[in-house]
């Protein structure tokens, strides 16, 4: 099992408490502030992301728009993968480099995007720091509403890149 390091578990944290995310967002990404983005739960395992549906998120046919959708999925991956490379010297660079999503049903509810593949994100930060290279994982989420409709999937695909000392 990875474990953290201290400044990765420090950054897990703050991610965590509702409060300093919310004002994490509204300093450093004031549109997911608006949108009402959240992490419900962050562990190794897993990911738990929600945003609303309300006025400023839905798009003419009354459901969820789908960047707002596609900002909450993104968060859900990138969240393990943002304490991850937490710490690292030389520091890692992280995009994402590819994108895939499926919309299944209009989102008329809340929706709550998991990713369950959190654990890989740690083996891809250490295959990136042994061996140099920059190394891509995809992550899916699966967007469902509070009954368990599912509204949506993405995939996501990080690279990780440790920088030059």
């Amino acid at each position: 099992m990875f474990a953290l390091n201290p400044k990765g578990q420090k950054l897990k944290s703050q991610v965590s408490s509702a409060f300093k995310f919310r004002l994490y967002l509204l300093f450093n990404l004031p549109i997911g502030w608006l949108a009402g983005m959240k992490i419900i739960d962050l562990t190794e395992k897993h990911c738990i992301t929600s945003v609303p549906f309300k006025w400023i998120n839905k798009n003419p046919f009354k459901s969820v728009y789908f960047a707002v959708q596609s900002m909450a999925a993104e968060l859900s991956t990138a969240a393990s993968c943002m304490v991850a490379i937490q710490g690292h010297q030389p520091s890692i660079a992280l995009i994402i480099v590819d994108m895939k999503a499926k919309f299944r049903k209009k989102a008329t509810g809340k929706v709550f995007f998991t990713c369950v593949h959190q654990g890989q994100t740690y083996d891809t930060v250490a295959q990136a720091v042994a061996s140099k290279k920059a190394q891509t994982l995809s992550l899916k989420t699966i967007g469902k509403m509070s009954d368990g409709t599912l509204v949506s999937e993405f995939t996501f695909t990080w690279s990780f890149k440790q920088r030059q000392s």
